[in-house]
């Protein structure tokens, strides 16, 4: 029961700190309100969430990671390639020996393979974080796929560096070319793994449609549990659970391009992934609240392994640790910023150097979160010897440190930094009016066809013929909005969305008449449905 009521609470204060988010006026991200509110429930509840690593991550992080992957436009991680693998190895690496060298000369007291795997474990930024913060910072889009690619990646990576720095203070013994071919499996074996399994999924719940039908609520099943099977069979052969979660969504969303999937399932399975990421990502932020009160109480033991007693020496700790993160992101991104503008002057290309405030937006969404929090609580309890793991509640304290402050900082900072600043990026309008002029000529084609095959020498043929023409109609008006001029255009745009500002104005009339006519017992419950949810899918069309 205690669990039960624990998860329950939890789900509560993510709730609660939807609405306080909308209520507040000064644009507080949620992820902080919800960190404060798991502190409340830390120092007022008494029950504790005790965390077991390898739980919380099998528990949230395949299908948020997953969703991450689904969603993310593949298209950019294409075109940015470059860029993200900078960001997600050469990175991980440059911040794992600096900042791992800095934290051991600001901390003798902590050995020099504990500091690089504290390094380890805060080099990774996290895609949660990074979604929670773009939720309410406006981030340009081409900035925001690089970091979703660079968070994406980043994991394994910086997880193999822990590895290697705990079985360092283990053992007392590295190897770099161990290290290289462990990396080597990890990565490409978790990836690889994760796009058999997903192809497997989908390949038989494809045949399976085919054959014998679709059922909605078992293809929404299948996609839950996927992510999860994809981790699970990576961790069993000891790759990467998190790259495999990740290949499986960009799996997934290659395979849902063949549109086999019916509306129907794919309108409600995006409702209950959206219930999800909501839920997931709001309990990890909760959790981290949680375990702070317990943490900061001892921190007065937890000062006395830096050689020093007042508390306040692990508040210097965090803000020279996290600025040390911003610098050396800061540097990296300089430095392969003026390696492409020099590679392309190389090649003859003309291209505008960003604005400096770009590169210290960058070095400043660097924003750690849930891969952080789950990575330094899988730091061992004891050596070999048997002897206690050194500087292991440090460690815990500053990486939760570096965490708040990443997200306090980014929260604050990125809304001045990126106030009127803009990427070049091309827009999407040309091809959006594209697509859309296709899919309707195509459209007009197939109501000819099926005209002709439904009227087939009927008497009452007319009447096919008027029901084809009412809809060609619509469709030759949207040909013809998107062929027009630029002014055209833009004018066509904006008498458009008047037309959806009355047409959701309409329906919202619609739904309140069904409404009251099924609270006036004059319609029937089930007829009250299905009005509604059709008012509902056209009103959510609209309004995307």
């Amino acid at each position: 029961m205690e669990t039960i009521s624990i998860v329950l609470v939890l789900l509560l204060a993510v709730v609660v700190s939807g609405f306080i988010a909308r209520m507040l006026p000064l644009g507080i991200p949620r992820p902080l309100l919800q960190i404060a509110l798991g502190g409340a429930i830390g120092l007022i509840a008494d029950f504790r969430v005790t965390l077991n690593p390898d739980i919380f991550f099998l528990l949230f992080l395949p299908p948020l990671l997953f969703l991450d992957g689904w969603r993310t436009p593949k298209e950019e991680l294409i075109r940015d390639r470059r860029a993200i693998l900078a960001l997600a190895l050469g990175l991980v690496v440059f911040t794992v020996l600096g900042v791992g060298l800095f934290i051991n000369y600001l901390i003798p007291a902590m050995p020099l393979a504990v500091a690089f795997a504290l390094a380890a474990v805060i080099s990774p930024t996290d895609p949660i974080a990074v979604s929670a913060i773009a939720a309410r910072v406006r981030i340009p889009k081409r900035m925001m796929h690089i970091l979703e690619g660079e968070a994406l990646l980043n994991d394994a990576s910086g997880l193999v560096c822990l590895r290697f720095a705990v079985a360092a203070a283990l053992t007392g013994t590295f190897s770099l070319s161990e290290a290289m071919l462990d990396f080597v499996w990890v990565a490409f074996g978790g990836v690889l793994i994760g796009y058999v399994v997903t192809w497997i999924i989908n390949t038989g719940k494809s045949w399976i449609a085919d054959h014998y039908g679709e059922e909605t609520g078992s293809q929404i099943l299948i996609s839950v549990l996927t992510p999860f099977a994809a981790y699970l069979s990576a961790e069993h052969l000891q790759c990467s659970g998190i790259l495999a979660a990740v290949a499986a969504g960009v799996t997934m969303s290659f395979s849902e391009a063949s549109g086999h999937a019916l509306a129907t399932t794919r309108v409600r399975r995006n409702n209950v992934w959206d219930m999800i990421q909501f839920a997931a990502n709001g309990i990890i932020f909760v959790i981290l609240g949680e375990q702070l009160p317990a943490i900061l109480h001892s921190a007065a033991e937890t000062v006395r392994v830096t050689g020093h007693h007042a508390p306040g020496w692990l508040l210097i700790y965090v803000l020279a640790i996290n600025l040390s993160l911003a610098i050396l992101r800061f540097v990296w991104v300089w430095v392969s910023l003026n390696f492409s503008l020099y590679r392309a002057r190389r090649r003859g290309e003309t291209v505008r150097r960003p604005s400096w405030r770009l590169l210290a937006a960058m070095s400043l969404a660097g924003v750690r979160g849930a891969i952080t929090l789950a990575g330094v609580l899988t730091l061992p309890l004891f050596l070999y010897d048997g002897t206690p793991f050194p500087a292991r509640d440090l460690a815990i304290f500053l990486a939760m440190g570096v965490i708040i402050l990443s997200l306090i900082a980014a929260s604050i900072g990125l809304p001045l930094l990126l106030r009127g600043l803009d990427l070049p990026e091309a827009s999407p309008l040309l091809a959006e009016q594209k697509a859309r002029i296709a899919a309707a000529e195509a459209a007009i084609a197939e109501i000819e066809r099926v005209q002709h095959e439904l009227a087939g020498g009927r008497p009452d043929a007319d009447i096919f013929v008027a029901a084809a023409a009412r809809l060609m109609d619509a469709y030759r008006a949207r040909i013809d909005a998107g062929s027009r001029a630029d002014e055209e255009a833009a004018l066509a745009r904006q008498i458009d969305a008047i037309e959806t500002r009355m047409r959701i104005a309409a329906l919202q009339a619609e739904r309140t008449t069904v409404f009251k006519l099924l609270r006036g017992r004059k319609i029937g419950s089930e007829t009250a449905r299905k009005l509604v949810r059709e008012l509902d899918l056209m009103e959510a069309r609209y309004e995307g």
